[in-house]
């Protein structure tokens, strides 16, 4: 209500008595309604930033959760990666051991490497790096490791053939009565050298050949009666002695497991049984030490 410059505020029941009055002077009520439209403007621009500051509390909270995730996945990521190049240095050893009957000169680096410096004062595997270095030193020895395995391949599909070759199969299966080298002599009283194992095996018991080879006898022979003898190539060679049968010819190519004769008790020899000799340079040599199969 504006009567001569002033402004009433009535305050009513709900039956519509009046209860209050309130008598404003015109500056008064202009001041108190901006006063009034300033607080409300305030209260709502602070209610908008407190949310707004809220929504970044929660959005800081799940960053800051995430943040503790990814470094315990960097740390275990740089856990993992160190113990693989633990792992991975071990490995040089085994290299080495399985160079050692090779030779220094066949060797990765057998030739012209040239090493030296001081001691270190630590162990860099044990100290801190960052997931790059990490990263980095793991590369290397996966490089290294990479070109140890190839002149490994290498080697070893120059050696396969020679491999291949050696008689590392039994010609016949049985218990041995007879081992290589200094016996009592069956014949004579004294000691006499055994060049060859007498295995045990009945008359007609089938020989196979323990790898593959060429026939370069398949006949009699003065000691062992029928016999035959089997080159393989590299100066080795293997011997089949007091054979009831043959099933080869002079000259003849056979593979590995081909049925080359039968046990007998030909030549010299008290019993069935088959005496079996490994030649290396036409020298006897323990067989045993080539029966891996």
């Amino acid at each position: 209500m504006n009567r001569r410059g002033q402004f009433s505020l009535l305050i009513v029941r709900g039956d519509g008595a009046r209860v209050i009055r309130f008598n404003f002077a015109r500056p008064t009520a202009v001041g108190a309604g901006v006063a009034l439209a300033v607080m409300v403007s305030l209260t709502g621009a602070l209610v908008g930033d407190w949310a707004y500051l809220r929504e970044l509390t929660r959005d800081a909270a799940t960053f800051q959760q995430q943040i503790a995730e990814q470094r315990n996945t960097i740390d275990a990521f740089n856990g993992r990666v160190a113990e693989l190049r633990k792992e991975m240095s071990g490995w040089r050893d085994m290299h080495a051991k399985i160079w050692e009957p090779f030779g220094p000169e066949l060797s990765p680096g057998g030739k012209d490497r040239g090493i030296g410096g001081g001691t270190p004062t630590r162990d860099p595997i044990d100290t801190k790096l960052s997931p790059a270095d990490e990263l980095n030193r793991l590369g290397e020895a996966v490089h290294d490791q990479t070109q140890r395995l190839t002149a490994l391949e290498r080697l070893m599909a120059r050696a396969g053939k020679a491999v291949a070759a050696l008689p590392s199969r039994w010609p016949v299966r049985g218990a041995v009565n007879s081992e290589f080298g200094n016996r009592n002599s069956p014949w004579n009283p004294g000691i006499e050298f055994h060049s060859g194992i007498d295995i045990r095996a009945e008359r007609g018991t089938p020989i196979y050949a323990p790898a593959n080879g060429s026939v370069v006898l398949a006949g009699t022979h003065q000691e062992y009666g029928n016999a035959i003898i089997l080159d393989h190539g590299q100066d080795v060679r293997s011997l089949y002695g007091h054979l009831s049968k043959l099933n080869v010819q002079p000259g003849q190519r056979v593979e590995r497991g081909a049925l080359v004769g039968w046990t007998g008790n030909t030549g010299r020899s008290s019993g069935p049984h088959l005496h079996y000799e490994i030649l290396v340079r036409g020298q006897a040599v323990n067989p045993r030490a080539y029966l891996w199969d």
